[in-house]
């Protein structure tokens, strides 16, 4: 036998132990992942489009509110309604404020812009930003999408001041979660999901269950406002999901992060 031949063979002996490195993560009903759909902006497209596709597939989703904008105040009852009827509101800060310096943002406003905000500010206006989704669903329990996926306020990352505020907390990365055993719950990896069809958006999904980990998909517009997602596209990974129930546990994010942490025996 050559030393090739040796070598291939022990190569293929260790694939399955090197495959099963890091023990399946146990989810409920022994679903193979977890998925987390996400709404972020408070947009009348996801109040219109997604919110009536998730209730009729009876799925919940996580909507991410920016306080400031106008689809909030004239739609309280809309909101309210989702929050009953257990879709979750989660914290997108009083204002979409990012780095006006960063490529492609030159449409930030110079009053939002983070390069001039400080830490402190950032913290108390997200701090502020879950007593007012208090107000409009009564509840405590809360997590946090950063806007644009920028943590640097005037250069100095606000996000360690918030951990204690927010069961999870979501960042720039990638929608599939590659291990659960080492993911940080305060710096959970999205992706947006613009333009992508329906059967790109459920690749990813498999993507996740090939890993036994979770998929954090980010939508903005459902057939309309800006960011697009086609509510066709949206439709199809929704009725895909619902039809695969056993295989894929999808809930709120703020769900998914409690148990998580009660999994891994987190504190």
């Amino acid at each position: 036998m050559t030393l090739r031949t040796c070598l291939t063979l022990a190569a293929l002996l260790l694939a399955p132990y090197t495959a099963a490195a890091e023990p399946a993560f146990p989810w409920p009903h022994g679903a193979r992942a977890a998925v987390s759909l996400a709404y972020d902006d408070a947009l009348d497209s996801q109040l219109d489009n997604a919110i009536p596709t998730l209730d009729q597939y009876d799925l919940k989703g996580s909507f991410y509110l920016q306080l400031s904008n106008p689809a909030v105040d004239k739609r309280m009852a809309d909101w309210r309604r989702a929050a009953a009827h257990g879709h979750e509101l989660g914290n997108h800060r009083l204002f979409h404020q990012c780095s006006r310096k960063a490529p492609g943002h030159e449409w930030v406003q110079p009053q939002r812009d983070l390069d001039t905000t400080t830490a402190a500010q950032m913290q108390d206006q997200v701090r502020l930003g879950n007593t007012m989704l208090f107000a409009i669903d009564g509840k405590r329990e809360r997590t946090y999408t950063v806007p644009c996926g920028d943590v640097l306020a005037s250069g100095s990352d606000y996000l360690p001041g918030l951990r204690d505020a927010f069961a999870g907390i979501k960042v720039s990365g990638a929608a599939v979660t590659p291990s659960m055993a080492t993911l940080d719950l305060h710096a959970v990896g999205v992706a947006a999901s613009e333009g992508l069809s329906g059967q790109q958006l459920i690749a990813l999904v498999q993507q996740a269950a090939e890993r036994g980990t979770m998929v954090n998909f980010t939508f903005h517009g459902i057939g309309g406002d800006y960011i697009t997602t086609s509510t066709p596209a949206h439709e199809e990974l929704v009725r895909y999901l619902a039809e695969h129930r056993r295989l894929y546990w999808t809930d709120t994010f703020l769900n998914i992060m409690t148990y998580v942490k009660k999994q891994r025996g987190d504190h």
